[in-house]
Formats: C-alpha cells, sequence, structure tokens
C-alpha cells in the first residue's frame, strides 16, 4: 500500500548507513523508527553497566541524525513484541522492518512478533548486521560448521558481501508521531558514581565517529597483522564497539579495506569471527551459559578464598602485571586489548581454577563491544569447554606472554604504581621492588601444577575416558 506507515525496528542496528530496514522502509512510505528497551527478553544477559553507557549515546547520536533528516526515534521500554505490535495498530503501519539477529532472545521476539502484528502489517527481516547470514553457512551434506577453520573458508568463498547501501537522504515523517520515553528517563548513564570518565576519554559514539576510526584504521590495517598482539601499539581497529552496536555494518568495513595485504587479510579473519560466533548461538542457544563438554565444573574452586581471588581479578590485584593492566584497563575504559582478553580470562580459568561463567558474566557487564555470540565463543575456547577449543592443559604463562609482546609500556599506563620499574623488572617485579603494588595470588608453576592435577583428576574421573 503505497504511502502507508513503515515502523523500523531498531537493536543494534543503530546507523543510516548501509542500513537496508531504513533503505526500504524510506521507498515505501512514511518511517516511524522504534527502539524497544527489553530488559527481561535476555534475562542475565540484559544490557550491562558498559553497553548502557554505550547505547545512550548511540541513540542520542542517531536521535540527532535523524533529526536532520525531519525524523526521529521513538523510544519504549518494555516487552518489545507488544509495544512493536501497540505501535503497528496504533499508526496503521502496513509493515514493521528489522535486521535479523541471532541471539536467541531476538530470534524468539522476531517469530513472536511476526504472528502478534495486527492484520495488514508484516514483519519483513532484512540482512545485514553480519558479512552472510551466518545461520545460512553449511557444508556440502547441508550441516552447519562447527568448527572456525572450514567455517572461515566458506564465508570467504562469498565474499565480497554486497556493496553498502547509501543512506537515505530523506525519510518521510507520519502525520502524527507515538508517544515516546525520554532517554534520559532510562537512567542509561551512572548515576551515583561516575564511573564513565576513563569510556568518554576513550571513546565517541555514534555512526559518524565510527566512520571517522574506519578511515583512521584505513591507514594503520597493513600493520595489523604485526602489531596485533602488542598491548603497548594502536595496533587494534578498535571498531569492536561500532560494529557490535551496528554505528557501522560489516559490509562498509570489507569494502573499505579490501585488498591482498596480509594486514587485511588478517583482520578479515576477525570480522569472520563475529560470523563464527553468530552461527554457534544458532546451533547452541545457550552456548554462553552452558559448557559444550559439561564435567569441568568438578575442577572449579568454590568458598571464600575463590571469592576473594575472583574480587582480586575483577579489580586488577593480582599480583601479574599483565593481567592487572588489563582488567584496569576493562574498569576504566570499558574495553581491553584482545591479547590481554585471552591472557586475564585464561588466568581465571587455569591459574585460579575458577568457573569461566563468572568471567564472562564480568567481562559481559564491563565491556561496550559485549557480544552474547562472540563473549560465549571466546570464553569457552579459553577454558577449553567450547566445540572449537584451545585445550585445558596449554595454559598462558603471563610473565612470558607480558615479555614476549612488550607490554611494558601498556603496564606503565594501567598499573601506575609500577611505573617507576624499568623494562626489565616491570613485567614480574621482585617482591621489594612492588611498593603497594600486592603480591601474587599464586606462583605461575604452582598454579600450572594445581591446573594439572585438577584436570587428571577430572579426567581419572569422566566416564568419557
Amino acid at each position: 500500500m503505497a504511502d502507508s506507515i513503515q515502523i523500523v525496528w531498531l537493536r543494534q542496528d543503530l546507523r543510516l548507513a548501509d542500513q537496508p530496514a531504513f533503505h526500504h522502509a524510506a521507498d515505501t512510505g512514511p518511517v516511524v523508527p522504534v527502539f524497544v528497551l527489553d530488559d527481561a527478553a535476555p534475562g542475565d544477559h540484559a544490557h550491562g553497566g558498559a553497553s548502557r553507557w554505550w547505547l545512550h549515546h548511540s541513540l542520542e547520536s542517531l536521535g540527532a541524525d535523524l533529526a536532520r533528516l525531519g525524523s526521529r526515534i521513538v523510544l519504549r521500554r518494555g516487552d518489545a513484541v507488544a509495544e512493536l505490535a501497540a505501535i503497528a495498530k496504533e499508526t496503521g503501519a502496513s509493515a514493521v522492518h528489522a535486521l535479523r539477529h541471532y541471539e536467541p532472545w531476538w530470534r524468539a521476539a522476531e517469530s513472536n512478533l511476526a504472528q502478534s502484528l495486527p492484520n495488514g502489517c508484516e514483519l519483513v527481516l532484512h540482512d545485514g548486521s553480519y558479512l552472510t547470514a551466518p545461520d545460512k553457512i553449511v557444508s556440502g551434506s547441508g550441516k552447519p560448521y562447527r568448527i572456525y577453520t572450514p567455517f572461515s573458508r566458506a564465508v570467504l568463498g562469498q565474499m565480497p558481501p554486497p556493496e553498502p547501501l547509501p543512506a537515505p537522504v530523506k525519510l518521510t515523517a507520519p502525520q502524527s508521531w507515538p508517544a515516546s520515553d525520554d532517554l534520559a528517563a532510562w537512567a542509561l548513564l551512572p548515576t551515583r558514581l561516575d564511573w564513565a570518565a576513563g569510556f568518554r576519554e576513550t571513546w565517541k559514539v555514534g555512526e559518524a565517529a565510527a566512520q571517522v576510526r574506519l578511515e583512521h584504521w584505513a591507514e594503520l590495517v597493513e600493520t595489523y597483522h604485526d602489531t596485533r598482539n602488542l598491548p603497548g601499539e594502536d595496533g587494534s581497529s578498535r571498531l569492536s564497539p561500532h560494529l557490535h552496536w551496528g554505528e557501522l555494518s560489516p559490509a562498509t568495513v570489507w569494502h573499505r579495506l579490501a585488498g591482498a595485504g596480509v594486514g587485511r587479510q588478517t583482520y578479515a579473519r576477525e570480522l569472520i569471527w563475529r560470523d563464527y560466533g553468530a552461527s554457534i548461538i544458532v546451533q547452541y542457544p545457550d552456548y554462553p551459559r552452558v559448557p559444550h563438554k559439561p564435567g569441568f565444573a568438578a575442577m572449579h574452586r568454590t568458598g571464600p578464598q575463590a571469592a576473594a581471588d575472583f574480587a582480586a581479578w575483577r579489580t586488577g590485584r593480582t599480583g601479574y602485571p599483565i593481567v592487572d593492566a588489563g582488567m584496569r584497563q576493562l574498569w576504566r575504559t570499558g574495553w581491553m586489548h584482545n591479547r590481554v582478553r585471552m591472557i586475564a580470562a585464561s588466568f581465571l580459568v587455569k591459574h585460579l581454577l575458577i568457573d569461566w561463567r563468572l568471567g564472562e558474566q564480568f567481562y559481559w557487564d564491563t565491556l561496550v563491544d559485549a557480544d552474547y555470540g562472540n563473549n560465549g565463543v571466546n570464553w569457552q575456547w579459553i577454558a577449553g569447554t567450547g566445540v572449537d577449543a584451545s585445550q585445558f592443559v596449554r595454559i598462558m604463562a603471563p610473565l612470558l606472554q607480558s615479555e614476549k609482546f612488550d607490554a611494558a609500556g601498556y603496564i606503565r599506563e594501567n598499573v601506575p604504581e609500577l611505573a617507576h620499574l624499568p623494562d626489565a623488572e616491570i613485567h614480574d617485579p621482585a617482591d621489594e621492588r612492588r611498593g603497594s603494588y600486592p603480591a601474587k595470588l599464586i606462583g605461575h608453576r604452582e598454579a600450572r601444577e594445581r591446573a594439572l592435577a585438577a584436570y587428571r583428576r577430572f579426567k581419572g574421573t569422566s566416564p568419557s575416558r
């Protein structure tokens, strides 16, 4: 029906360029963009504190971009399906356009919404959140891939993605707008304690900022293969939160960075890893909550000392400078260098023998790029419990990792108590040189032997032996 209202349902796709839902809706009739803050559907994976900070600023930025086109965002809080169905009924909309998302609660909501819209209104889903449709990447026998390497080859076989769509130059507004919440009333930002000062210093949020960062990264990407593991270098794209919140489409990134250089090819595999995470949660919707290989919980430490060790890990007080630098960077900025994410996660699971799911939940709350699929896949890889995982007996040595990847400057930036130490000492300071910095929770050799002993006991009692 010509000129009928078109609702655009926004989630983690907060952009105008290469946004198929906006593109197709704008060609059909007046557009009503809607974002519903639905905290109930994800349960324990509702937006964490860091994500809520980013979401506030991303919605604010998109709202300003829409205002320049004579439009706005309708904000609602509650059950997404009920709110969208109500708005569709109120406006007489003929369609709700949305990008597909693969988190289990969004897949359920998409299915329920299709059945809940009033007569004459249809749900129109578009691809655009990933390089491919991750649930459609299957082997020759028609089965989805569980291992990353063949999955990656299959995705590369479908590249390049379609050329990015332009942003709409005009959005026709409806004659009247549905009622909307006030963004500030959602209290997504810190209220009692301003813990986000480092966030504001570190990040610029929104589609325009994402484009600026992409252009900056385009000048550096060819060095990525050599610098990606060096936490003291500006060797990471830092595009992950922009991609997670959909301020950039992965297709836009792919085409901007297209080329045959080794740095570009290495970075392309990181983009494909996003698709892989989505494909895994399609196959195993509870993957970030449930170990694929059960039984490892028998190795986890519990009790007061384990709780104290977990608190020390969270606050960057383990006595291992590279681990503590990462955890403090995470708390200060909402982001952690990828190599250090692995070191810190391995330390929790193997040095401290603490359940990886506690770490997953902490990362979920503190990362601005907290992604359900990627977070679960990465933690199960480290813990040795995943469908495609590192073996548990491969235990990272944080002190050696720190030296190998030249983390001295990174430690000085994030652990100021050690800033006076020379490079030769800062990775593993002697007790008398630590000052106020804590002693190690456990020595590396002792921790390694304890972890391997726990693993041997687990294998000895495992019925799958």
